[in-house]
């Protein structure tokens, strides 16, 4: 197994692609602390199939955009598991992409952007700086942060979120070369339209078969897809790697 002896904390992990990342990661080997911010019943479903299968994990809620709720949860993960060496950035704040209802950019309100880059952005400056003292205990870690490919193929204008996701690479860059020098990676999983999460499930049938058919692999991505390629870049396989963009889309994008 790829993380015998990590801990993880894993944002949004009660369902979609957060669960598939939380699961993933367990059956590497690290213990796992299973981020929820409303879906209890959920973030603990999640938790009783890693316990079944042997692996080690935790339910914890908290509000990503609390910066002492996001303290209190990276401490609490340290203290049940001795520490803290990954941390994946997962979660979505109140999105969904459908592109029926999507508003065009002349309706938008500022409002609508805050309220991303408070999910996305403000959420990520809350976990990462919650666990770095946990990674310099430990002597380093792995931060992945997860993107869409939106970023370089806007099929669909999702303004806000793609703004939101587009500065988390930003971000990403600038933290991968500040911690370098402590054997923090920090690195970015951009996603295609992953079929189905409860924010992709509005998306049409008709959008679906467009992207469908224009991926290169010809199949929409599944939440196991972006979960693998999380555990490799936590893990020593992809030590080396840092600041690194990676889609994991078919091939659609090619950045």
């Amino acid at each position: 197994m790829l993380l015998n002896g990590k801990v993880a904390l894993v944002t949004g992990a009660s369902r979609g692609i957060g669960a598939a990342i939380a699961r993933e990661l367990a059956a590497q080997g690290a213990a796992v602390g299973v981020n929820y911010f409303s879906s209890q019943a959920a973030a603990d479903d999640v938790v009783a199939s890693i316990r079944s299968a042997g692996g080690r994990a935790v339910a914890l809620a908290a509000d990503v955009r609390d910066a002492s709720a996001v303290r209190v949860m990276a401490d609490r993960v340290a203290e049940e598991f001795g520490g803290v060496d990954i941390l994946v950035n997962n979660a979505l704040h109140n999105y969904r992409f459908d592109p029926i209802a999507n508003v065009p950019f002349a309706r938008m309100e500022w409002s609508g952007f805050q309220d991303q880059i408070d999910g996305t952005v403000h959420a990520a400056v809350n976990t990462c700086q919650a666990v770095l003292p946990h990674f310099r205990a430990r002597g380093g870690g792995r931060i992945i942060n997860i993107l869409t490919n939106l970023i370089t193929n806007p099929v669909v204008q999702y303004h806000a979120y793609t703004t939101a996701k587009s500065a988390m690479l930003g971000f990403s860059r600038n933290l991968a070369a500040e911690l370098g020098p402590e054997n923090v990676t920090v690195n970015m999983v951009a996603g295609g339209l992953i079929m189905t999460t409860a924010a992709s499930e509005p998306t049409t049938p008709e959008v679906q078969e467009i992207v469908r058919g224009s991926t290169p692999l010809r199949r929409l991505g599944q939440p196991d897809d972006i979960a693998r390629a999380v555990a490799a870049l936590a893990s020593d396989l992809m030590g080396f790697a840092t600041g690194q963009y990676i889609a994991v889309d078919g091939g659609l994008t090619m950045p």
